[in-house]
C-alpha cells in the first residue's frame, strides 16, 4: 500500500512514503536545481579533448562552494568525488579521474547540489570534439526518452506511464532500456520514494500526486540493456561495451502537469549542441 504525507511532517529519511511539498518547497527546489543547471551549462566549454574529468570534478566542486552549495556526492557513501562522469559504455556513476577525454568520447556529467538544505539533481550528456553518428543518435535517442517521460507526468497517472513512455520509444529505435537503476524522489533528502522505472505499462506503480518531486533519468543503450558494476563498487558498464547515455531532469507534479526545475537557462540541455 502507497502512504503519502505532507513533506514537513515526515522524519528525515526515506521511509517509503511519498511526500508532497508545498509552494515554498517548490521555489527552494528551483533555486537548488537551476545552480545545478548554471553549473551544467558552465561546463560545456570545459569539455574537450585533453581535459581529464579530474578537471571537471574539480570545476564542479568550486563553483558549488562559489555560490554557497555543497555537492551532494562528495562523501556520499563514501564517494570522494563532486560529480559523476561516464564516458562511453560507463552507463553512470564513474569515478572522474586523471585519464583525459578523447576526441569522439561521449561523456554524461551528473551534478547534484545542495543548497539551502534542497537537492538539485540532473545530468547531461557533452560530446568531446567531433562525435560518430551512431553516438549522436544514441544521444538524440536518450533525450527524446527523457522529454517524453516528462511528458507523462500529470495527476492521476501511475508512474508506470513514465516508464512505459519511456521504453516504446527507446525500444523502437531499436535501443534498449537500462533496469537496473531508476529515478528517485528528491528535495530535502538526495534519495527518497518512489521508484521511478523507466520502463513498464501505464497500469503500474504509485499514483502520481500534486506536490510529489523526484527525478526522471533514462539511461539507454545501443546494444543490450544488461550492466554489471565494476570492482571499485561505483562504476556500472554495459556488459557488451555498447555505448550508453543519459539525460536527467528534476521534476515537481503540478495540478495539471509538472514543472522542471532543471531546465538549462541557455538552453543547453538537448544535443546537437558543439562540443
Amino acid at each position: 500500500m502507497v502512504t503519502y504525507i505532507e513533506a514537513f511532517s515526515a522524519p528525515m529519511k526515506n521511509t517509503g512514503v511519498i511526500r508532497l511539498y508545498n509552494s515554498d518547497a517548490f521555489e527552494g527546489m528551483r533555486k537548488a536545481c537551476q545552480l545545478t543547471a548554471r553549473a551544467l551549462d558552465e561546463l560545456y566549454p570545459l569539455v574537450q579533448p585533453g581535459v581529464t574529468t579530474d578537471a571537471l570534478d574539480r570545476f564542479v566542486f568550486e563553483f558549488g562552494m562559489d555560490h554557497g552549495a555543497i555537492p551532494a556526492t562528495l562523501n556520499y557513501r563514501g564517494y570522494t568525488k563532486s560529480c559523476c562522469t561516464s564516458i562511453n559504455h560507463v552507463v553512470c556513476h564513474g569515478i572522474p579521474n586523471d585519464k583525459p577525454l578523447r576526441e569522439g568520447d561521449i561523456v554524461n556529467i551528473d551534478v547534484t547540489y545542495i543548497l539551502d538544505g534542497w537537492h538539485g539533481d540532473s545530468s547531461r550528456m557533452y560530446p568531446v570534439g567531433q562525435i560518430k553518428r551512431a553516438a549522436e543518435r544514441l544521444l538524440e535517442v536518450t533525450h527524446e526518452c527523457l522529454m517524453r517521460g516528462v511528458a507523462a507526468v500529470k495527476p492521476g497517472v501511475r508512474t508506470g506511464a513514465i516508464g512505459e513512455a519511456i521504453q516504446q520509444f527507446a525500444e523502437a529505435e531499436r535501443c534498449s532500456v537500462v533496469r537496473d537503476f531508476c529515478g528517485h524522489g528528491l528535495g530535502r533528502l538526495f534519495h527518497d520514494a518512489p521508484n521511478i522505472l523507466h520502463y513498464g505499462s501505464a497500469g503500474e506503480g504509485p499514483e502520481l500526486k500534486e506536490g510529489m518531486i523526484f527525478t526522471i533519468e533514462p539511461m539507454i543503450n545501443l546494444g543490450r540493456p544488461h550492466v554489471k558494476v565494476l570492482s571499485d563498487g561505483w562504476t556500472a558498464v554495459t556488459r557488451d561495451r555498447s555505448l550508453s547515455a543519459q539525460y536527467e531532469h528534476a521534476v515537481g507534479v503540478t495540478a495539471d502537469g509538472c514543472e522542471i526545475f532543471t531546465l538549462s537557462p541557455g538552453g543547453l540541455d538537448r544535443p546537437g549542441l558543439p562540443g
